[in-house]
C-alpha cells in the first residue's frame, strides 16, 4: 500500500517562498518519498527544480538560495499512476502564456485513457495522469489566448469539471496560486494564512495542517469538495466548480487510520486522538487477558495506547524501530519486504519473554510485516500473541490515490478470520468494526470513502484497473464481480 502524495503552495510577497516551500513539503514527507520538487515564480519566470529522492536530498541551501520569487508550489510523490522516474516527478510544467504554469497533484484519475485521447496524446507518450491534466490545461490555456495573464483560471474552470476520480491540485501561473479539490473530497487540502487576520502577509495551501504550523501559518479552513480557490495580490476568492448533486464529502477514511500525520486536524478532529479512541473502542469490542499491550511502531502507537488505557493492561515497548529505513510495504517483492522488516524492527526480549502480548497495528494488507513481527515475538519468548487491528479488514483495492495490490493479493479478501489467525500464527485476532471506526473519528456529516473496506466505490472505475482484458467503465457491484479474488 503506497501513500497519497503531498502538495503545498504559498503566495507571500516579500518572504523567502522557496524556504517556506521546503519546510512545507518537508512536513509532508510522509506522504511521498520517491521524488520531491518545487516551482517558484518571480512574476516573470517560473523556475522548476525536482529530482528523485527525499526533500532534504533534492534541495540544499545553495539550491534554495537561487530560487527567488513571491509564489511557489511544492510536491512530494508516491507513484499511483505512472512509473517512479524523473519524468514523472512533480511539479509538472508547461511553457504556455507569459511565464507558463506548474501543477502538483495528489490523487488518482479513473478515466486517464479517454483524457489522453482528448489531449491528442499518443498512447505511451505519458505514464502520469498529472501529466495528462497539464497537457489538457496547456491546450485550453493556448486556445484562450496565451498572452492573457489570468487565463489559467479559465482553463482550470474548463478542464477540471471533466475529470473523474480523486484529486487535490495546487497550481500556479506567474502571479496566481490555485487550489482545487475533486467533488467527493477524497484527498485533503487546507488553506492557511501568514500574518495577522486583519493584515495577512500571505496565503498557504497544504495537504495537511502541520505544513502550515511549521512555517508559522494559521489554519483558516479546509477547502470544500469541488472548490476552486484563487490567490493573488487581490486576495483570496473561491468558487464551486461542480453542480450540487455531484458534490459529497467522502474524505478517504484511511487518512485517519494511517496516512495523515498524528498532529494533523481533519474536519476539526486531531488524528492522534481519533487513533487513540480506535484503540479504546477496540478494547471494549475485543477484550483479552494479557500482560502487556504493545504497538507495531509507529502508526500503531496511538491505538495501542488507547487499548491499554481502556483495558487496564500495562502499555510497553516490544519492538525497536530503525528510523532510517523507509516503509516496508512498498518493496517490489515478498522476500525484499521480509528482509526490510528485519532491518526495520527488532524485539526487546526482556519486555517480551514469557508475556501474554496484545499487539496493535493499524491495518493488514498483504500480511508481510505483521507475519514477520509475530515470528520475531515468538522467537523472543512471547507466551501468547493477540493481534488487534484498528481498521476493518482491508479487502478491496483503492483507485483514488493509494497504490494498493490487486484483490488477489489482499489477505482479507482471500481468507476467513480463522484462516488469517492460523496464517499469522497468533492466538487471537480482531479487527475494529466499521461502526466503531467511524465513532472513534467522530466527524458528523462526513460520509467517508471506505471502498477499501466495503467495496462500495463512490466513483465508477474502469474494469481495466482490475482486468487488463476489459476497458469498460463500471460501478461498484460489477467491479466486485470483475476484480480477481473472492
Amino acid at each position: 500500500m503506497k501513500e497519497a502524495c503531498g502538495v503545498f503552495g504559498v503566495f507571500a510577497p516579500g518572504r523567502a517562498v522557496a524556504q517556506l516551500t521546503f519546510d512545507g513539503i518537508y512536513a509532508l514527507q510522509h506522504r511521498g518519498q520517491e521524488s520531491a520538487g518545487m516551482a517558484v515564480s518571480d512574476g516573470q519566470t517560473i523556475t522548476v527544480v525536482k529530482d528523485m529522492g527525499l526533500v532534504a536530498t533534492v534541495f540544499d541551501e545553495r539550491t534554495l538560495s537561487g530560487l527567488h520569487g513571491h509564489l511557489a508550489i511544492g510536491h512530494t510523490r508516491y507513484s499511483t499512476h505512472g512509473s517512479s522516474d524523473w519524468n514523472n516527478a512533480q511539479p509538472a510544467y508547461r511553457p504556455v502564456g507569459r511565464a507558463g504554469f506548474a501543477l502538483g497533484h495528489n490523487g488518482n484519475l479513473t478515466e486517464t485513457e479517454s483524457l489522453i485521447k482528448r489531449a491528442g496524446m499518443l498512447p505511451g507518450m505519458t505514464a502520469s495522469d498529472s501529466d495528462v491534466v497539464a497537457s489538457l490545461l496547456a491546450s485550453e490555456f493556448s486556445e484562450r489566448g496565451n498572452e492573457e495573464r489570468a487565463e489559467l483560471a479559465g482553463a482550470i474552470e474548463a478542464v477540471i469539471p471533466d475529470l473523474a476520480g480523486a484529486f487535490s491540485f495546487v497550481l500556479m501561473d506567474a502571479d496566481h496560486l490555485y487550489g482545487v479539490r475533486d467533488p467527493h473530497g477524497f484527498r485533503p487540502l487546507c488553506l492557511g494564512r501568514l500574518g495577522a487576520e486583519d493584515a495577512p502577509e500571505g496565503w498557504v495551501l497544504a495537504s495537511e495542517s502541520p505544513a502550515l504550523d511549521v512555517i508559522g501559518a494559521a489554519f483558516v479552513r479546509e477547502l470544500s469538495p469541488g472548490e476552486l480557490v484563487t490567490i493573488g495580490a487581490e486576495g483570496v476568492s473561491s468558487r464551486q466548480l461542480f453542480d450540487t448533486d455531484e458534490v459529497a464529502d467522502r474524505l478517504c477514511i484511511f487518512e485517519f487510520v494511517y496516512f495523515a500525520r498524528p498532529d494533523t486536524r481533519l474536519h476539526g478532529v486531531e488524528v492522534h486522538g481519533a487513533r487513540r479512541r480506535m484503540g479504546e473502542l477496540l478494547a471494549r469490542q475485543a477484550p483479552v487477558e494479557a500482560d502487556m499491550v504493545m504497538a507495531v511502531p509507529d502508526s500503531g502507537v496511538p491505538a495501542a495506547e488507547g487499548y491499554a488505557r481502556a483495558s487496564n493492561i500495562p502499555y510497553g515497548q516490544g519492538l525497536v524501530k530503525n528510523r532510517y529505513i523507509g516503509r516496508t510495504f512498498i518493496d517490489p517483492d515478498h522476500q525484499a519486504r521480509m528482509n526490510a522488516v528485519r532491518r526495520k524492527l527488532n524485539p526487546l526480549r526482556d519486555n517480551i519473554e514469557g508475556k501474554r502480548l496484545v499487539v496493535v497495528d493499524d491495518s493488514i494488507v498483504r500480511s508481510t510485516t505483521v507475519r514477520s513481527v509475530v515470528k520475531m515475538l515468538r522467537e523472543a519468548g512471547g507466551a501468547e500473541v493477540h493481534l488487534r487491528i484498528s481498521s476493518p479488514p482491508f479487502a478491496w483495492p483503492c483507485f483514488y490515490g493509494i497504490d494498493t495490490p490487486r484483490r488477489s493479493e489482499l489477505l482479507a479478501a482471500n481468507m476467513s478470520l480463522e484462516e488469517i489467525r492460523r496464517h499469522l500464527d497468533v492466538d487471537s485476532i480482531a479487527y475494529i468494526s466499521l461502526e466503531n471506526l467511524k465513532e472513534a473519528i467522530g466527524a458528523p456529516g462526513v460520509d467517508f470513502c471506505d471502498a477499501c473496506l466495503t467495496g462500495n466505490y463512490p466513483v465508477p472505475v474502469p474494469v481495466s484497473f482490475g482486468d487488463p482484458e476489459d476497458d469498460g467503465a463500471i460501478g461498484s457491484a460489477a467491479l466486485q464481480a470483475a476484480l480477481p479474488g473472492v
